[in-house]
């Protein structure tokens, strides 16, 4: 695991919210990540997977299968609740309100893409500022690159899985390339890793196994 440049180590913000950004090799990635969390893990995550538009809800409850906390689908108007995964639906774009409750759309493709992580991403900088951890994995576009800066532009900790070991490296280089990243982590590492951010531990600086 790497971590780049100086990262904050007092006055450490306790986190409210995970997103995540994912595409072509999503499945493994997202059965990866959830199968190492506790049931005790408290933030909410919220997932954009890019999925075919006429896919069900199979994803969800697919992972739901192999996690420890709450898999489901995002509903319109919902609110988001501790320990619970949401998974954005196909072909509707999920975004975060101001009172943290979802809404859906579905208006025009974002790099080629509905739902848009940069969406997501952006609409849950605006609420949870400093307070949201993004993180882009395994995909074969850009999508989640800015959504991604415009975290670390409203404080928050960006996170990225090493390219190296993605199952597509596109898409996580894409998001190095765009903002200052916090973190490079190979997929194994990403679940420990939030379990420290989840905890308020001091997440440090340096290169670390």
């Amino acid at each position: 695991m790497q971590s780049r440049g100086s990262l904050k180590s007092v006055g450490i913000p306790m986190f409210e919210a995970v997103v995540i950004g994912v595409s072509a090799g999503g499945m493994n990635a997202m059965k990866t990540i959830l199968s190492m969390l506790p049931a005790t893990f408290h933030l909410p995550i919220v997932i954009v997977q890019h999925i075919a538009p006429q896919s069900d809800s199979y994803f969800s409850e697919y992972l739901e299968r192999f996690s420890n906390i709450k898999v489901k689908e995002a509903e319109e108007k919902e609110k988001l609740r501790a320990g619970t995964a949401y998974i954005a639906p196909s072909d509707y774009h999920l975004l975060i309100e101001p009172d943290q409750s979802f809404s859906l759309s579905a208006d025009d493709k974002v790099n080629y893409s509905r739902p848009s992580i940069d969406l997501l991403f952006e609409s849950a900088a605006d609420v949870f500022g400093n307070k949201l951890v993004g993180i882009v994995l395994t995909g074969a576009n850009s999508d989640g690159s800015y959504g991604l800066k415009t975290i670390k532009d409203r404080g928050g900790l960006a996170i990225v899985q090493d390219p190296k070991t993605a199952e597509s490296p596109f898409m996580p280089q894409a998001a190095i390339n765009a903002t200052s990243v916090d973190y490079i982590v190979n997929l194994g590492g990403i679940a420990p890793l939030l379990l420290k951010l989840c905890k308020g531990e001091n997440y440090g600086t340096g290169t670390h196994g």
